[in-house]
């Protein structure tokens, strides 16, 4: 967004909170004024007309419940906006900002999930619960826990994490002449940036026009709206002038939205023969200080908690919960690594009792290709998988690799982790696509998706020549600008090519026929006698009259159509295979490599798809292995830069073998699902078992099992069990 200048333009910075929960008794910047390239401070009080900061759908807000675009009564977390400072530069205003006088009463502070019995001890509203959504799927299965021959358990906990894109958030806004606003945000979702500006500033959509320039990685934490933006956009309008914020590295950490954060508590039956007869799952999410981004996150993790297996009898109960922390969003799997990661560990523990090989146990209970459309206890309706025939895949080319036994004075360990994703979005989620064939030899497809590193402008164009039969390189992809786009969802829960690229297979096929009736009149044959290829229409037999799609275009109406195409969601699936080897003086963990199969119904573009698999393992590696966001016992933050924050890098990462089976989805036309976040949700729960095959245990059933597994983990694993080398210390 420092690449968008526009004559006028005004540098912004944020005046935020150091207290995690307190009382504002002041907010001074009167001696803002005297500080050189200041256009002017405020504080909530000196913008009475500011507007609050609505919820992102699906999240709702109760009354009381509402998020201040600059805090008013009360800060809820370190990092929460009450004052900005405007200036004719980044440095003036950042002067300003040391220039503004705070003072607050502090209160106590919920610091990460409370224990059982203890949410409400601390209030982040008055007269409010700080649990802000429950929920309960399947049954009760305190009988079948009770009788079935095994039970294994665990407590798993999973931190928040920073979504660490290489482009922070920004947004430029501009007052136009006409009254409305022109907005440049690094963004996932324009129209939906669109709608809730428009919404905050009490204006209509048509007013506010959204343009998104490349985007320097998003993972979800790009597709809301922030007060931030409603700030800006305000002062905007107010002023005059074009204004600008950039978000630097420390506020991204400290005040930007952040993934994960819960705490699940399982319990998994099974019978003498390791068959699964009944799982118990309560899962905890905390949400942060406001409910207006990720509340819905751990239905989301209830929702897929049986995963690829067969469980008879389930009970999911789900927990969003308020704490003194920024709020969370969707991350990057938005709940499913969590989920698939407790549930591995518990397959494993299984195995483990009966003495049996984990790939075994996963067989025996996976869910058959003849079983779909499966309907899961907690009531998702699985479209299509093979979930065996990933796993063989998997096994058979893991074993086909070098032994990694060796004598170098390392552990080794494999472990195995099979998983589905959701992928779509909401339940019978849309979107847009639109495909214009011009008379200068140019396809425009238009598409309500947008490219954050997805590589859109090969994919989409694959479809859409497909579809024409013509030349890739003559499809033109227009997207992220909502004056050009009429409608649009975005791209977040790996949606674009089974929702987005759907819309623009079928507009295409819609073109297509118009252009046949056309042709049929152009050249005076039945359309039954003319014969289409690379993008002319010819008669059948000796006849040599024919007619391009360029032509008809430029016949009269112009040649295109448009689509919102609606799909239930799709469900991903894979088997991963992870080579850990543990150094036993230090607890240090290398990733040697992983076998990673997935299934995500027809493949459009090899490559990119193996790009989506290779980043979302990146992500995975930095979950389970070095990523987590810490605060001490007032709720401050510990980690607040780059040199705090472990994120993996091509050194950390291992040898990737990426393959796929394909069984498509009869829930669109591509046959597609989704293929971005199943790095994500494999690999941690294959790391856990890999580590734990190296140590010849698991980790106490009775401890909570803390994400990341760091070296000091390791290391008292390794003294508890008495496999030190050596005495060390």
């Amino acid at each position: 967004m420092a690449d968008v200048t526009l004559p006028g333009l005004l540098e912004t910075a944020f005046v935020r909170s150091w207290e995690a929960h307190g009382r504002v008794v002041e907010v001074d910047v009167s001696e803002v004024d005297g500080v050189r390239g200041v256009v002017g401070a405020w504080s909530a009080e000196g913008l009475p007309d500011l507007p609050l900061t609505p919820p992102t759908p699906p999240n709702r807000v109760a009354t009381g419940m509402e998020r201040p675009s600059l805090a008013t009564e009360k800060v809820r977390y370190v990092g929460e906006p009450v004052a900005v400072v405007v200036a004719e530069d980044r440095y003036a205003a950042e002067d300003g900002v040391e220039a503004v006088f705070l003072d607050f009463e502090s209160l106590p502070a919920v610091v990460g999930l409370p224990h059982r019995g203890e949410e409400d001890a601390v209030r982040l509203f008055d007269g409010h619960s700080n649990v802000v959504l429950e929920g309960t799927m399947g049954e009760d299965v305190s009988d079948e826990l009770a009788s079935a021959a095994i039970v294994v358990e665990g407590v798993f906990g999973y931190p928040r994490v920073a979504p660490t894109s290489i482009e922070t958030r920004g947004i430029v806004v501009a007052p136009r002449r006409s009254g409305g606003l022109n907005v440049w945000c690094s963004h996932q979702a324009p129209h939906r940036l669109r709608d809730g500006l428009a919404l905050a500033l009490g204006m209509e959509a048509h007013e506010v026009r959204v343009r998104v320039p490349n985007v320097g990685g998003a993972f979800g934490a790009k597709s809301q709206l922030y007060p931030e933006y409603v700030v800006v956009a305000h002062l905007a309008r107010s002023i005059g002038r074009p204004v600008r914020w950039i978000e630097d590295r420390k506020e991204s950490f400290i005040a930007g939205s952040h993934g994960r954060g819960q705490r699940h508590t399982m319990k998994l039956a099974a019978d003498a023969e390791g068959r699964l007869l009944a799982l118990e799952a309560f899962i905890e999410g905390d949400v942060g200080a406001y409910p207006h981004t990720g509340a819905f996150i751990p239905a989301i993790s209830a929702a897929v908690s049986s995963g690829p297996y067969r469980i008879p009898r389930l009970a999911a109960r789900f927990r969003s919960i308020l704490t003194n922390a920024p709020p969370t969003s969707p991350y990057r799997g938005a709940g499913r690594p969590e989920t698939a990661t407790s549930l591995e560990i518990l397959m494993d523990r299984l195995a483990a009792t009966l003495g049996l090989d984990p790939a075994e146990v996963r067989r025996r209970n996976f869910i058959g290709p003849r079983d779909f459309p499966y309907a899961s206890p907690t009531g998702e309706s699985y479209d299509s998988g093979d979930y065996a025939a990933g796993l063989e895949r998997a096994v058979k080319a893991a074993a086909t690799l070098p032994d990694e036994e060796g004598r170098d004075g390392l552990l080794t360990g494999v472990g195995i982790a099979s998983f589905i994703e959701k992928a779509g979005g909401q339940s019978n989620s849309s979107e847009f696509g639109s495909v214009e064939v011009t008379p200068g030899g140019v396809i425009v497809a238009r598409s309500g998706s947008l490219a954050t590193g997805q590589g859109h402008a090969v994919s989409f164009a694959r479809i859409v020549a497909r579809a024409l039969d013509v030349d890739e390189r003559v499809v033109q992809l227009v997207q992220g600008d909502t004056a050009l786009v009429e409608s649009g969802i975005g791209t977040f829960g790996s949606r674009s090519i089974q929702l987005g690229g759907s819309a623009l297979q079928r507009s295409a096929l819609l073109v297509l026929d118009e252009a046949r009736r056309r042709a049929s009149d152009a050249l005076e044959v039945a359309v039954e006698d003319l014969h289409y290829g690379n993008g002319t229409f010819s008669v059948a037999g000796a006849d040599s009259r024919a007619v391009s799609i360029w032509e008809l275009a430029g016949s009269g109406e112009p040649l295109a159509a448009s689509d919102m195409f609606v799909s239930d969601q799709t469900y991903p699936s894979g088997t991963y295979i992870a080579t850990v080897k543990v150094d036993p003086e230090t607890g240090a963990v290398a990733f040697v490599r992983v076998v990673a199969v997935d299934d995500c119904g027809t493949v459009v573009d090899p490559e990119l798809a193996e790009g989506q698999v290779l980043g979302s393992i990146a992500q995975g590696v930095g979950t389970v292995l070095y990523e987590g966001l810490r605060y001490d016992e007032l709720g401050q933050p510990i980690v607040s830069s780059l040199m705090d924050y472990l994120v993996p890098t091509v050194v950390e990462m291992p040898h990737v073998l990426a393959l796929n089976i394909e069984t498509p989805s009869p829930r669109n036309p591509l046959g597609a699902k989704g293929a971005g976040e199943a790095g994500c949700i494999g690999i941690p729960g294959a790391v856990v078992n890999a580590i734990r095959a190296a140590l010849g245990r698991a980790p106490d059933a009775d401890e909570e099992l803390r994400i990341p597994i760091d070296p000091e983990h390791v290391w008292r694993w390794l003294e508890r069990s008495g496999s030190m080398a050596k005495e060390v210390g």
